[in-house]
Parts: C-alpha cells; sequence; structure tokens
C-alpha cells in the first residue's frame, strides 16, 4: 500500500501526511494553527508553509490566539518583516483579525472546536458561505482544505492509503455524518 499520490517523498510531506492530515483536532491553538497555515498557503505551495512552519510559530506568538489578538500596528510590521514567514499584508491583517474572531467564538460557544461541532454536518458550499461571514481571508480552497485536514470533510486520504485506516480508527466527523445519514 502506497500513501496518497500527492504526499511525495519529502520528509516534512511524509510525516504531515501521516501524523496530521485528516486527523481530527479540538485543541483551540492546534485548530488556529492550521486556519492560519491554510490561509498563508493560498497561491503558494503546501510544502512551502510546512518549511516555514517554526518561522510562523515564532512569529505567531506558538499560535497563541489571545497574544496575536492584541497585536498591534507595531506588530503587524514586524510580521511584514519576517522573512521566515509569508509576508503578505492581507494575510498577515487576516491572521489578526481572524485571533479576535475566534475570541468571540470562544466567548459564544466554548470553544472553536465547540462552534465547528455547533455546524456539523454542512455540505462543503455551505461551510464555506459560513467561513466567510465569520473569518477573514477565507475562500472555497482554504475553507474546504482546512475541514478535511480536521476530519469535518471526506477525501483526505485514499481508501487505499495506509492513514486512512488509522484515521478512521478516530471516528473523524464525516464518518460520524455518514452513520447518521
Amino acid at each position: 500500500m502506497e500513501r496518497c499520490s500527492w504526499c511525495g517523498s519529502d520528509p516534512l510531506y511524509v510525516h504531515y501526511h501521516d501524523t496530521e492530515w485528516g486527523v481530527p483536532e479540538r485543541d483551540a491553538r492546534a485548530l488556529w494553527e492550521k486556519l492560519i497555515l491554510d490561509g498563508f498557503q493560498a497561491g503558494l505551495s503546501w510544502i512551502t508553509i510546512l518549511k516555514k512552519r517554526e518561522g510562523f510559530r515564532r512569529a505567531y506568538s506558538g499560535f497563541n490566539i489571545d497574544a496575536v489578538a492584541a497585536y498591534g500596528e507595531d506588530d503587524r510590521a514586524r510580521l511584514l518583516a519576517d522573512a521566515g514567514i509569508v509576508r503578505n499584508k492581507l494575510k498577515v491583517n487576516a491572521a489578526i483579525e481572524n485571533a479576535r474572531t475566534l475570541q468571540r467564538l470562544r466567548a459564544e460557544h466554548g470553544s472553536f472546536a465547540d462552534w465547528l461541532d455547533l455546524h456539523h454536518p454542512l455540505p462543503k458550499a455551505e461551510w464555506v458561505k459560513l467561513f466567510k461571514r465569520t473569518f477573514k481571508f477565507t475562500g472555497d480552497e482554504i475553507t474546504g482544505e482546512f475541514l478535511m485536514s480536521l476530519g469535518y470533510l471526506p477525501g483526505a486520504h485514499t481508501p487505499d492509503c495506509p492513514v486512512y485506516a488509522k484515521v478512521a480508527a478516530l471516528d473523524p466527523p464525516w464518518m460520524q455524518a455518514e452513520r447518521a445519514a
């Protein structure tokens, strides 16, 4: 059995494919990291983001939502000058605004994961509409990849991929929805 064809042989890709892609996640920091990285990936290859991941972690306070939500103009300037990350003004601004949005979601729903669960299951098109209303810089591709990476949408792994069975054993949300339907 071989991994999904997109995975390739780069050790960063293989590790991500085998340990994170399609795996359900509940931790707010990890969820936000995935959303932010998916947003920064727009227009770039995923391997570029994986290679800069540690730079993003340093630049964005370890993906501490409250710390990033408090960022001001000096922080924006620092981020736009940081060669260790993707320096795009729209994406930097969206990351900060999305941290503030997550604070509101946490206050209203308990956690980002609880908010996701509240809306699950939705078809992808409805998820995209919801994300566009809720977050900055989230469109069809970003929303779909984010939700697939967490197991809210199917398709992360092909059934013949050895990781598929490992992910299925974790009972991701999309499988729960299929059983309930």
